[in-house]
């Protein structure tokens, strides 16, 4: 099992198809296997999505050496950090970091051009590549919101498992597209690629995200297909407005994860692109993407219901896949009923769970800590309610921070909210909000209070309620509570 073997199939089935988009230029399957020939070291890739993205994880499979796409975002100094310890290193970058970044240590450092030119002309490669199971394919750089990065080791037997469990060989027709708009770095801009290969799917990418970027390219290539963060979502949403429909009329699949939705904004966006068949996704770096989805049907019936616990499923992610079992814990370890709060622990063949240097995370039964917080209802449907790790503990009372929040996104006047816990010396932490008002809205403390109060119980009432006009999101889409708390505390984060 190896990444290349996808690739390899989709060369010999349908190799004169386009595989993957950028701009002006075009990739045939054919020509992505004999790119990925080009023997390369130790690969790691600072850039934002173009042909290299591609290149470099197969050719890295090809070469038997994982592959690593660091975040483009990162200082020098951060940067220098990470790539001290997946060295001996050939850097693909953007030509405007080539300078910046020459003199690493063990380090070559090449321009994205030079890398597309070599690959251009390979020689022809007479060697096959490993097929052993357990070699690593992926180092993902974690975001590090806690700390110092982790690298979460994918080798290929998880990628590969979660590819062959979730995806159909050649499913999809000649005119189909899938649009990918997150970066390398993310799990699933790696897990778009193999999946639209092993599919037979035209990959276009957009390197930097706007939603008038992304409206766009999504018309000019008849994208069919496309991928999202709720954040993305959202701006997409915004940037359409009043209009009755998006008028994407190719579009027939729309995914989406790696946040929390808002019930209001996959309302909104279900009323602009009708027909088209939603699903949420939740999963992990160290999962090898999706474990759980919220396919279309379940979209539907969840919006057409007026039974609120059935129309709630919008906010879940769904159920998880055959290959993979969820379940629900209290701190103590023990397994939790239906609609009770716990840490999410997950267990499959796609569940790696490792670190470089540091080992895996499952223990002696295989069982992953997510270290996500939520609940699964009677049917199976899974609620994530923030990181375990921003419970708050109120008077000795655990809550989530999520079953407040989407208490104040049902009021009308509320389009965003974050809620976290601050110190308070009567009760150890009080429960704080921050919330963004809808264009044209308006909305006061005292009223959010009362209105949280009479949903839940009063503990749970937000003591302190701020306003602003935007929430603090990293680039794939996750709330920044630390920046959210150390703001309201006046710290610098």
């Amino acid at each position: 099992m190896n990444l290349m073997m996808l690739l390899e199939m989709a060369a010999s089935g349908f190799g004169e198809r386009a595989a993957v988009t950028n701009g002006a230029q075009t990739l045939t399957y054919s020509e992505l296997f004999r790119a990925a020939g080009a023997a390369i070291s130790r690969a790691a890739m600072l850039d934002v999505s173009s042909l290299a993205l591609p290149i470099g994880l197969f050719g890295s499979a090809w070469a038997g050496v994982p592959f690593a796409p660091l975040n483009y975002r990162l200082t020098r100094s951060e940067l220098e950090a990470l790539v001290a310890r997946i060295t001996p290193c050939y850097l693909i970058a953007a030509s405007d970091r080539v300078e910046e970044l020459t003199g690493l240590p063990e380090t070559t450092v090449v321009p994205r051009e030079r890398f597309l030119e070599r690959t251009r002309n390979p020689a022809d490669a007479d060697s096959g590549w490993p097929m052993d199971p357990d070699e690593i394919a992926v180092l993902l750089f974690t975001s590090g919101t806690t700390g110092a990065p982790k690298a979460a080791v994918l080798r290929h037997k998880h990628l590969v498992s979660y590819i062959l469990g979730s995806v159909e060989f050649g499913s999809a027709p000649e005119a189909a597209a899938g649009l990918v708009s997150v970066p390398p770095y993310h799990i699933a801009g790696i897990a778009a690629i193999a999946s639209s290969v092993y599919a037979g799917r035209r990959i276009v990418q957009l390197p930097n995200f706007s939603a008038e970027a992304w409206l766009e390219l999504a018309r000019a290539e008849r994208v069919t297909h496309a991928f999202v963060v709720p954040t993305m979502l959202a701006r997409i949403v915004e940037a359409i407005g009043d209009a009755r429909s998006a008028d994407l009329p190719q579009l027939q699949a729309l995914s989406y994860g790696g946040g929390k939705m808002p019930q209001p904004v996959i309302e909104r966006a279900m009323q602009l692109f009708p027909g088209v068949a939603f699903s949420n996704a939740y999963g992990l770096t160290e999962t090898s993407s999706t474990l759980a989805i919220l396919g279309p049907d379940d979209h539907r019936t969840a919006a057409a219901s007026d039974d609120p616990k059935i129309r709630r499923r919008l906010t879940s992610v769904g159920r998880a896949l055959p290959s993979v079992e969820v379940q629900i814990r209290d701190e103590s370890g023990n397994r939790l009923g239906p609609d009770e709060r716990g840490e999410i622990y997950v267990r499959g063949e796609q569940v790696s769970g490792e670190y470089l240097g540091r080992g895996a995370s499952l223990d002696a039964d295989g069982w992953f800590p997510t270290r996500d917080a939520g609940s699964m209802d009677a049917e199976g449907y899974l609620f994530i309610e923030g990181r375990a790790d921003d419970v708050i503990v109120r008077g000795g009372e655990n809550m989530s921070p999520g079953e407040i929040e989407d208490v104040l996104l049902e009021h009308e006047a509320v389009a965003d909210s974050a809620v976290v816990g601050i110190p308070d010396e009567q009760w150890g932490e009080a429960v704080a909000a921050v919330v963004v008002t809808r264009p044209g809205c308006s909305v006061t403390e005292p009223e959010l209070q009362a209105w949280v109060q009479a949903r839940l119980r009063s503990s749970r009432t937000p003591q302190r309620i701020e306003f602003r006009d935007a929430l603090p999101y990293n680039e794939t889409g996750k709330l920044l509570r630390r920046l959210v708390r150390a703001e309201l505390l006046g710290e610098t984060p």
